[in-house]
């Protein structure tokens, strides 16, 4: 998925006209904490809203005040992982998206991307989320897919992580079922640790934006 495919439709670019005061009525409506200041298709740069209240007239035009505008953007062809890391790193709540030409094409927004990374991930269609727990020498794609596939079941995805102690590593399923008893009994069975299981709309909800959060954090380091 490229920056280009992840463009919002909703979010509008500022003027130079625009005042600072409608710059913060723009950002409390679509709920953000920065905008793009662009002139025709040239991106001048981010103004935030800390930028905003520290203006000595935030009702004259943003182009009447000397700014020092930071002007982080993504080429329109880069992949969603490293918007995210541009998001991350910067801690930005959107990020402009520009051509080789460098003209602005649009914004990407916080709140779209996760919702394009829980496509991504196959968050969004129905199913369990299952962790394990083991030992890297004993991580085996092989005998974990087999186990849920003779539970009549399937994985939709799949990610491996270390959990923090050396040698041992993470392992989170995505499968088609939400009745899980009979996956979690047979993974017991071949003596997998089973960390965690969610089935419910809002335990899933909560894991999905925690396992977001993370990320982040992990791409930030």
């Amino acid at each position: 998925m490229l920056a280009k495919e992840l463009i919002s439709d909703i979010v509008t670019a500022l003027k130079t006209s625009d005042t600072g005061t409608e710059a913060l009525a723009w950002m409390e409506v679509f709920r953000i904490k920065h905008l793009p200041i662009v002139n025709q298709r040239d991106f001048l740069g981010l103004i935030s809203d800390a930028d905003i209240y520290d203006l000595n007239n935030p009702d004259e035009p943003v182009g009447n005040h000397n700014l020092s505008l930071e002007k982080p953007y993504v080429r329109e062809d880069q992949h969603i992982y490293e918007v995210i890391e541009v998001l991350s790193r910067l801690e930005l709540t959107l990020v402009p998206v520009l051509n080789y030409e460098n003209h602005y094409l649009g914004v990407i927004t916080q709140e779209e991307l996760t919702q394009h990374f829980a496509h991504l991930s196959a968050m969004q269609q129905p199913g369990g989320i299952i962790e394990l727990e083991m030992l890297e020498l004993d991580y085996s794609l092989s005998e974990i897919s087999q186990i849920v596939e003779s539970n009549n079941a399937r994985i939709l995805s799949l990610y491996v992580s270390s959990n923090g102690e050396r040698g041992k590593l993470r392992v989170t399923l995505k499968i088609n079922l939400t009745e899980m008893t009979s996956v979690l009994e047979t993974f017991n069975r071949y003596n997998y640790q089973v960390v965690s299981a969610h089935n419910s709309d809002d335990d899933l909800d909560e894991f999905y934006q925690e396992r977001f959060d993370v990320f982040l954090k992990y791409l930030n380091i």
